[in-house]
């Protein structure tokens, strides 16, 4: 009996010394695990950026290098030559549009306080007249948040002018380095990531593959057309009008058209409110509400770009694209917004991919199960 007790101190003791082990291993793998991601992540995080805009120069050009490298030149030398016609391209276009746009933004700086101080009078008209109509509203004042968030804003703009103008200096270098090896040694890298898959799972990886950068290549190729031609007509639309900087209104209202459903709304407030200001509430304020709405987003995006550029691409029900962009836009704020319907469209791809492969190639294990049954 005295044998048997000790035994089960031994055994409790012994169990008690495993825990210990196990636990006190777990904790330091933990941190270990912490410390090398919290690395990772000082290591990469300004890479980022460069890194997407790269992928993205790299779909857009690739048909052209690939269109050069046809007549019996290097995918080194249609390279180059790619890049020198982007650079020219490039050159001409800011030595034409430079000394207007600087001449339009300085002049859109000096003029945001007006159109600052009047849209807070125009909340303050409008929080008097809900308030005479809904008198619980007297706790709430309108007229200070908008305030606080139009100076907010200002402040914004004026301190991150320099830190982008650092930033943009940083990504014409690494862009263009990035971008060259992808157009160089993208399908090598891509092989040798599938080349990393098992033997068994070889084939599903390289469809997947396939598949993934198919979506992406015409995802954004689209998604950049779309943007482009949308803030054409923008541009062009608010151009028949009065309304001052109709150029920067057009390139706004596309570059926020880049984020589904959201996107279009912001790009159109600065022009609605600046015609507001400037012009009042007459013919050309509503011509430039139905440039907006009507003919830029309802029959051009609408009707006729995302059925023929986005929707057979992405193929997303609203629902998944609206969380894309709530989880995106968590995540990784406009950027992620921006990026997270094609992501959510790769992951979707992901699992009907492994699904198709499961039901379409039973695994070695499924299929010695019935004989080991028999």
């Amino acid at each position: 009996m005295l044998q048997k007790q000790n035994m089960t101190r031994v055994h409790l003791l012994l169990l008690f010394l495993v825990l210990a082990a196990g636990i006190a291993t777990g904790l330091a793998l933990f941190s270990s695990a912490s410390n090398i991601i919290g690395l990772f992540k000082t290591a990469t995080a300004g890479l980022f950026l460069p890194l997407l805009l790269s992928l993205i120069a790299t779909f857009l050009l690739d048909p052209l290098v690939t269109f050069i490298e046809r007549g019996e030149i290097s995918r080194t030398a249609s390279i180059f030559i790619v890049y020198l016609l982007v650079a020219v391209l490039l050159t001409l276009a800011v030595s034409w549009l430079n000394p207007h746009w600087q001449e339009m933004w300085n002049s859109l700086r000096s003029d945001l306080p007006r159109y600052t101080s009047k849209l807070i009078a125009f909340v303050r008209e409008a929080q008097s007249n809900l308030q005479d109509r809904f008198p619980y509203l007297e706790t709430h004042d309108l007229t200070a948040r908008a305030r606080t968030f139009v100076e907010q804003i200002l402040a914004q703009i004026l301190v991150e002018t320099p830190k982008s103008a650092l930033r943009l200096g940083s990504l014409l270098i690494l862009v263009p380095l990035f971008s060259f090896f992808f157009l160089r040694d993208g399908n090598r890298i891509i092989r040798c990531c599938v080349g990393i898959s098992p033997n068994r799972y070889f084939e599903m990886a390289h469809d997947l593959s396939y598949l993934v950068s198919h979506q992406l290549a015409h995802f954004i190729r689209g998604r950049i057309l779309e943007a482009v031609i949308v803030g054409t007509v923008v541009g062009i639309g608010l151009s028949f009008t009065d309304i001052r900087y109709a150029p920067i209104l057009g390139v706004f209202a596309g570059i926020t058209n880049l984020v589904p459903y959201v996107g279009p709304i912001i790009g159109m407030i600065p022009g609605i409110l600046i015609a507001l200001v400037d012009l009042g509430m007459g013919g050309q304020f509503w011509w430039i509400v139905i440039v907006y709405i009507l003919i830029a987003q309802i029959i051009i995006d609408n009707f006729i770009l995302i059925p023929i550029l986005i929707s057979r691409v992405s193929n997303l029900h609203p629902l998944w694209v609206i969380l894309a962009i709530i989880m995106g836009g968590k995540l990784s704020g406009v950027l992620g917004m921006i990026i997270g319907v094609p992501v959510a469209s790769i992951i979707k791809i992901a699992i009907l991919e492994i699904r198709h492969y499961r039901s379409a190639f039973a695994l070695p294990e499924a299929t010695q199960e019935p004989d080991r049954l028999h």
